[in-house]
This record gives C-alpha cells, sequence and structure tokens, in this order.
C-alpha cells in the first residue's frame, strides 16, 4: 500500500493481545467487569461532511452524486495517500485481516490497517473473523482500509472540507480515514463499498438489524439512530443474526459484521439486558462512556462528554445468536420510527406499495435540546433509513425492496417509537413494554387474524386490538388531551412527508400510499 519502513507490524493480534497493546499505550482504561473504555477525542461521532467519493471511471454513472456523495479527484485522493503514507513512516502498525459478508457467495475480504490498538480490536469485533490460521495466512484482500487517525489533511492542498477526511476510491478499493479517532467511520465506510457492490449483483443491502425466530421465521428492522433497532432486535426469545447492517440475496439475509456497535446512553439491566450484560464482559470496547478513576465503575447516565456513547463487541457476548449470520427470507420487515410529534400510530400494517414509501421517506424525529437551536420537534428524513451510506439513487435500493416483498410475500409494519399522548415536552415515550408486546404480535402472527382500520391522515393500517397492550394506545389521537391539536399537529407531519417525498421519482401507486 506504499507505506515504507513502518515500525513494528502487529498482524491479526487476539482480543487479550490488543488490550496489553491499548493499556501500554495509554489508549484505553479497564473498567470494572473488564471492557476497555477508549475515548474518541474531539470527534464523538462521524464526520459526514468531510467523506467523499473518487470520481473515477467504473464508478461515477452509478453513483448519486450530491450532498451525501460528494466527490474529490483521484489526483486529490492521491495527494491524501502520500501524505497518509508519509505519515505511517516509522510508526507501529495494527493489521487485521477480516470479512465483510458471512455469505461466502457474497463477502468481502478486508484488511483494516490502524495505528492504534483499539481500533484494531474494532475492526476485529465488528467485522467477519477467520478462525483457520492456514487459511488467514492465505488471505487475500479486496478491500484496504487505513486509519490514519492522526494524519491530518491540508484542504488548500487536498481538497477536503476541514482536516479530517474519509475517502473511498471504488477502483482502487481502497479507504483512507484521517483526522478523527471515532472508530464508526471504519465499519461505515465498509458498509458504504458494501452498499455499492451488492446491487451490482441484485443483491439488497440494509441498514437494519435482523433476528430469527424458533420456527424460522426471520425479522428485519430498520431504523435510524434513536429508535430502537438494536434494543428491539436484542431479543432473548429470538436470535440475532445482526444488528446495523445485512444483505438479502436470492438465498436470504446475512449478516455484514461479526459484531455489534450499540449505543450506550442511559443503559439499563431492566430495558436491555443482553446488551447491558456486554459491559461486564472482558472483551467489550466502549468508547466515551464514563468511568470512576477509583473505583473504575462505568456510568451509563453521564452523557459530558457525548450523548453518543458506544460499545463494540463480538456477536457471541450476545447469549442467542445466529453463528453462520445467515437465514432464510425475511417474514416480517419493520420499520422503526420515533415520532416526537406524538401522532403516528405505535404500530401500523404497510402494503407494499406504502412499505417502499416509507422505506424511502426513512422517517424519525430529533427533539428538542439534542442540539443547539432546536426547540420543537423536527422531522428529519433520511432515505433507505440509512442514506449517509448510499452510493446508488434511493429507488434503486426501493426496487430491490419492492421486488423481494412481492417474490416472498412478507409483512411490512411500521413502529413508533416515540411519543403518545401529546408531542415531545408534553407526552410521554411508548413504554418498551408496549412496543415489545406489539412487535411480538406482529412477528407471531397475532395481529393477522384481527380488524384493522385505516388512519385517515396517515393512510396506514391500525390494529384496534392487540394483547399486552391498551385498546386506547392503538389510536394517538384518543391519547391527546385536545383532539384538534392532534389533528393539526398530523396535518404538520403529514405535509412534511408529502414535501420530502417530492424528491423521488417514484411510482404513482408508491406516491398515493403516503400520507394524506
Amino acid at each position: 500500500m506504499g507505506i515504507v519502513d513502518p515500525g513494528t507490524v502487529y498482524w491479526n493480534l487476539s482480543t487479550a493481545a490488543l488490550y496489553e497493546e491499548a493499556v501500554s499505550r495509554r489508549e484505553g482504561t479497564i473498567a470494572a467487569g473488564g471492557p476497555l473504555v477508549c475515548r474518541t477525542g474531539q470527534h464523538t461521532g462521524r464526520s459526514p461532511k468531510d467523506r467523499f467519493l473518487v470520481r473515477e471511471a467504473s464508478s461515477a454513472n452509478h453513483v448519486a452524486w450530491g450532498a451525501i456523495n460528494r466527490p474529490i479527484e483521484p489526483v486529490q485522493f492521491e495527494a491524501v495517500q502520500r501524505a497518509v503514507t508519509a505519515h505511517l513512516q516509522g510508526k507501529d502498525l495494527f493489521v487485521q485481516d477480516c470479512y465483510a459478508g458471512a455469505d461466502p457467495e457474497y463477502r468481502l475480504p478486508v484488511r483494516v490497517v490502524t495505528e492504534r490498538a483499539w481500533h484494531s480490536l474494532f475492526a476485529r469485533h465488528m467485522f467477519i473473523t477467520e478462525k483457520d490460521r492456514d487459511r488467514l495466512a492465505d488471505h487475500q484482500p479486496e478491500l484496504t482500509v487505513i486509519d490514519a487517525a492522526t494524519c491530518r489533511a491540508i484542504p488548500e492542498q487536498h481538497g477536503t472540507n476541514s482536516e479530517v477526511f474519509i475517502l473511498l476510491d471504488f477502483s482502487k478499493r481502497l479507504v483512507l480515514i484521517g483526522g478523527t479517532a471515532y472508530a464508526g467511520e471504519i465499519k461505515k465506510s465498509v458498509f458504504t463499498v458494501m452498499n455499492y457492490l451488492l446491487p451490482l449483483r441484485r443483491v439488497m443491502p440494509m441498514h437494519c438489524s435482523a433476528n430469527v425466530g424458533a420456527d424460522g421465521d426471520v425479522a428485519l428492522f430498520f431504523g435510524l439512530s434513536g429508535t430502537g433497532k438494536t434494543t428491539l432486535s436484542s431479543d432473548p426469545d429470538r436470535r440475532l443474526i445482526g444488528d446495523d447492517e445485512h444483505g438479502w440475496s436470492d438465498r436470504g439475509v446475512f449478516n455484514f459484521e461479526g459484531g455489534c456497535y450499540a449505543k450506550m446512553i442511559r443503559l439499563s439491566p431492566e430495558a436491555e439486558p443482553q446488551i447491558y450484560a456486554t459491559t461486564r464482559q472482558f472483551g467489550t470496547l466502549l468508547e466515551n462512556v464514563s468511568v470512576d478513576p477509583v473505583t473504575r465503575e462505568l456510568d451509563f447516565d453521564d452523557d459530558s462528554i457525548t450523548e453518543n456513547t458506544r460499545g463494540a463487541y463480538p456477536l457471541s457476548a450476545i447469549d442467542s445468536f445466529v453463528e453462520s449470520g445467515q437465514a432464510g427470507h425475511p417474514k416480517n420487515v419493520v420499520m422503526l420510527t420515533a415520532d416526537a410529534f406524538g401522532v403516528l400510530p405505535p404500530i401500523a400494517r404497510l402494503s407494499p406499495e406504502a412499505a417502499m414509501y416509507h422505506f424511502l421517506s426513512g422517517y424519525t424525529a430529533k427533539v428538542a435540546g439534542t442540539e443547539r437551536g432546536v426547540t420543537e420537534p423536527t422531522a428529519t428524513f433520511s432515505t433507505c433509513f440509512g442514506a449517509p451510506f448510499m452510493v446508488w439513487p434511493p429507488t434503486t435500493y426501493a426496487s430491490l425492496l419492492g421486488e423481494r416483498l412481492a417474490a416472498h410475500g412478507a409483512n411490512a409494519w411500521l413502529v413508533n417509537t416515540g411519543w403518545t399522548g401529546g408531542a415531545f415536552g408534553v407526552g410521554h415515550r411508548m413504554p418498551i413494554g408496549h412496543t415489545r408486546a406489539l412487535i411480538a404480535a406482529a412477528l407471531s402472527g397475532a395481529l393477522d387474524g384481527g380488524e384493522f382500520e385505516t388512519d385517515p391522515v396517515f393512510n396506514v393500517d391500525v390494529p384496534l386490538a392487540c394483547p399486552g397492550v391498551p385498546a386506547e394506545v392503538l389510536r394517538p389521537r384518543g391519547t391527546w388531551a385536545n383532539p384538534s391539536d392532534y389533528d393539526a399537529q398530523a396535518r404538520k407531519l403529514a405535509s412534511m412527508f408529502t414535501e420530502n417525498f417530492t424528491s423521488f421519482e417514484a411510482a404513482p401507486e408508491v406516491t398515493a400510499a403516503g400520507p394524506r
């Protein structure tokens, strides 16, 4: 890769060996129970404005160029690559050879090169490792990620937005990361590459979690950050396939990853017992979680560093998971939204056209106080529930979804994990117990034979009854103190949906399936 005269190169170190290196290099602290706690410094989340795709002949006509997929020229990429390789000269490096994609038919051999030991541990958790040492020795990467966290770009010279850079070249199969220590950039860069490659093979890449029941029934959970995607898929009664990124091929569903990257803020053993248990285990890597310097006890309620505290751990840390990372075709597709306007029903059945509408919309809402200047709920639309990582035009992914829903007869559901009884600040968050009961009823088929009514504004079918959930909860209008206030807020959100959807060139029947 052009890296000349590095220091010591640590190749495919085990979790224990990476712990030793990280602690000896003062990269992290071992907390009570055994997890390794590290800090990312200034950048505690992704830097979307610093991510660029190289505009090159083999991929240029497939990319939806714009504010998300921003172009950089090959000559600029090469200049950054020279800066990175010069920066890494003489430095100790950590290498992990692994895979993205559990299905051998579609897996991508990946090599991750980092200058920090804990980033190598992150890669070891997040991707699929090779247990056979002879096969590992023959590993031939088809994608290389070089994370030079302390290397900084010069915007005037390199054409970047800032000192931070996340650059992807599909022709070279090379990713360059620098200026940020946030480990999630490694994971999401590989996801972006998979999002580009798989549609070329008629495989649908998905930003979703997935699990499977005792009868082999697969469920997918789409959702943006904060909607409960990881929490709700970690169900003790079902086996976890994966918590974030999957492919759906003619063979079924397969996980891209070998681990989970879960939000840790305000984590509790009552609401999220499986995830909480991982924070008491050796091997788990925690980002920006507060730890008492004396007792080494963790404080998950402390958001003084960031709201985006994270934990990375292998799937084997979960009590019940699918070891192969593969399963059959989904029976149910759940789209999660945290509606801070408090007007969407807690669960609704979607027609195939409505499923494509809501998949393209990718709606959730930010609440007041999460960002400076946000004083009331703010609608967020992230197409395909993962716009920052989608390379092709959105309708490419939506068409793949529509084809698979039709071919396999999967049920589609819209689930609101947000507010009820009023908007944020007036109402309250939907109890997680109710959400779990609603999803359990949907997945088990308990709702199939029941009676539904069409919501007059949002044009979705709402069940009139559900085991374990009070009937009045199912109709959000009745939970508001003043129904006319609900009507005004519902019309407001419906108009936001409609305005957002004008940017898509969707079939008329898909557009007609949206809010009225």
